[in-house]
């Protein structure tokens, strides 16, 4: 038995695939070297080195609100002056439309450094941004990388 052929409902509202913004990583944000005090710059003093390579993201939306889930991976090694144990990356996560800078935060990621080091994955659910009809602009990219000022908590929406 074959069903009736039907056309396209004319009461559905289209839905239409909204630009996901892509993520971006500099070359000179993409590497972070800790030293021991005094030492900066100085090979023999590094503690540690961490490394961000491959991003992606996910996007959803609603009619106001944009949320990036933000995915990287990373590694990270000891340097002579260094030792197992624990480390915190800063990262900074940006939303750029163009060159406007439309969400930032610093993210104090932890990460426990074995012997002879590991990777890691960094994750950021939360990214939020406006949302437009059809998603975010085509200039709209999220950079991301590690930043060397001091982490702040997210400024508080009220």
């Amino acid at each position: 038995m074959r069903l009736p052929e039907r056309g396209p409902d004319p009461n559905a509202t289209p839905v239409v695939q909204a630009y996901c913004p892509q993520v971006v990583m500099r070359d000179q944000d993409a590497i972070y070297r800790s030293y021991a005090k005094g030492g900066q710059d100085n090979a023999d003093k590094l503690l540690f080195q961490a490394s961000l390579a491959d991003a992606t993201r996910q996007c959803t939306a609603n009619e106001t609100t944009m949320t990036i889930n933000v995915v990287a991976q990373g590694r990270i090694v000891e340097g002579p002056a260094g030792a197992p144990g624990k480390a915190t990356l800063p990262v900074l996560v940006e939303v750029l439309d163009g060159d406007k800078v439309i969400y930032s935060q610093k993210v104090a990621f932890p990460v426990e450094i074995p012997s002879g080091g590991t990777q890691f994955i960094f994750n950021k659910q939360d990214v939020q941004i406006p949302n437009a009809q059809g998603g975010a602009s085509r200039f709209t990219r999220v950079r991301l990388g590690f930043d060397t000022g001091p982490v702040k908590k997210p400024a508080k929406r009220g």
